[in-house]
């Protein structure tokens, strides 16, 4: 199982925990997280489950492919350096504890 803090925009955070091999917004959405829409269902084509990466964390996962780094571009929060799509972040051991923060809107 691996932990991922997701923090709210008011800065409560939830903790849920996920068999690892699932991504970041299979966790918000099996354990009720507000704040993710995920519309497309994980298919990277709707921008509706964007998170900032704790800077903390930023450096230890890979670089956006194409696909979602030009989805970015659609998300309804501003984009900043640490964006990312929880879709596109499949969870592991080593991301053990990760903090994701919820944008306001994903609107």
């Amino acid at each position: 199982m691996v932990k991922v803090g997701f923090v709210q925009p008011d800065g409560a955070v939830v903790t849920v925990e996920v068999d690892a091999g699932k991504s970041a917004m299979e966790a918000a959405i099996f354990n009720d997280v507000r704040g993710i829409a995920a519309e497309c269902g994980g298919l990277c084509s709707c921008a509706t489950c964007h998170v900032y990466v704790d800077p903390a964390w930023v450096d230890r996962l890979p670089p956006p492919a194409a696909d979602e780094d030009d989805m970015l571009g659609f998300t309804a929060a501003p984009r900043l350096r640490m964006s990312r799509l929880a879709c596109q972040l499949r969870l592991h051991a080593g991301l053990d504890g990760l903090l994701l923060g919820l944008p306001p809107t994903q609107f």
